[in-house]
């Protein structure tokens, strides 16, 4: 009980961070003309919600390293989420999703301000686009203005670049194999790229580089976050497309209309028999406007257990972690947020 109040202690401190600088910002960006007060909304929206797991991480990979709290590094791992809200952002774009944590995505919310726009879907879908390129702009603002001594943020810088490189590869790598045949080792290099590596290892990484840590501890974070990373995507999956849309606050079966290249759709293929693999080819290769495939690829996946299948690899990862965790022998405060993170990553309803 006492390490749930500090995580939501935690990420009260971290929301207000990010509430009053992006506030600022939009306030700026709305005071250049009326008529770009919804995009401002918009910017302020994509900042709203959130586990905050990525500042958490940053936060740990600094304290875990010998360093005390501090409202200056408290503002750099804050920047961790900008760079996760302008992800959100773009990805919804690239997968034209309608819903994210329940509310409109911000392509769809923005339609509404391009009615007289001639193609108003394109319009939004261009207004959302400059959205996330603002808010990736903005985390970099934050992180280097965070009051940080210059030399800490100059260690960082590297990881910084990595962590941006990373994301652009995943999300490349994903729309580059959307509808492809799938791939189970296919989908777990796009997981390690789109999500393991910006989410949990650089959050890590970052926050050792600011606070100066050793080889040993930074080898540590990338033993301890790469499997974890891909653990909570791997989580994602399986809500994604079992999960109660009221909890996940995201459109179900997205990823199965998408033909993305998910393990969880890797793995039933892989487990189908010729008789499921037909029926696979026939629900994923043909438009679904009455809805029906969707229902009919979770009857297939439950059939060769692919859900089982997926809960193993999560708990795979999640022991691979916390054994690296563990062989770090971190002082008990790291060590025990560190081991919480890995359960909330990867055991969750949302």
């Amino acid at each position: 009980m006492a390490e749930h109040g500090e995580a939501a202690a935690f990420k009260t401190r971290v929301d207000e961070v990010l509430r009053r600088y992006v506030a600022e910002e939009a306030d700026l960006l709305a005071a250049v003309d009326p008529a770009l007060g919804p995009v401002a909304a918009q910017l302020e929206g994509a900042v709203a919600d959130g586990k905050r797991l990525r500042a958490a991480f940053c936060y740990w990979g600094w304290r875990a390293a010998g360093q005390p709290d501090s409202e200056a590094l408290l503002r750099a791992a804050a920047s961790m989420e900008m760079v996760h809200a302008a992800a959100v952002v773009h990805d919804d774009l690239i997968d034209d999703s309608p819903l994210r944590h329940g509310r409109p995505t911000a392509h769809t919310a923005l339609r509404g301000a391009v009615g007289h726009h001639p193609a108003p879907a394109a319009g939004a879908r261009a207004l959302a686009m400059l959205v996330g390129d603002l808010l990736m702009s903005l985390a970099g603002q934050l992180f280097v203005t965070s009051g940080l001594p210059a030399a800490y943020l100059g260690r960082a810088r590297a990881h910084w670049a990595a962590l941006a490189r990373d994301l652009v590869a995943g999300e490349c790598l994903e729309i580059l194999h959307t509808g492809a045949a799938p791939s189970t080792a296919t989908s777990l290099k796009v997981i390690r790229y789109k999500t393991a590596k910006y989410t949990v290892e650089q959050p890590l990484l970052i926050g050792g580089a600011l606070a100066g840590a050793g080889p040993r501890l930074r080898d540590g974070y990338s033993a301890y976050g790469l499997p974890l990373g891909e653990a909570f995507q791997l989580r994602d999956d399986l809500l994604g497309l079992f999960g109660d849309e009221a909890t996940t606050g995201k459109a179900g079966a997205d990823d199965i209309r998408g033909r993305r290249p998910t393990a969880l759709l890797a793995e039933t293929w892989r487990l189908a028999g010729p008789a499921e693999r037909a029926r696979l080819t026939d629900l994923l290769g043909r438009p679904d406007p009455d809805g029906h495939a969707p229902g009919a690829v979770r009857e297939v996946m439950r059939r060769v257990e692919a859900p089982e299948r997926v809960e193993a690899m999560i708990t795979a990862r999640v022991d691979e972690a916390l054994r690296a965790l563990d062989d770090l022998n971190l002082p008990p405060a790291p060590a025990a947020a560190l081991t919480a993170l890995a359960h909330a990553a990867a055991v969750r309803r949302h």
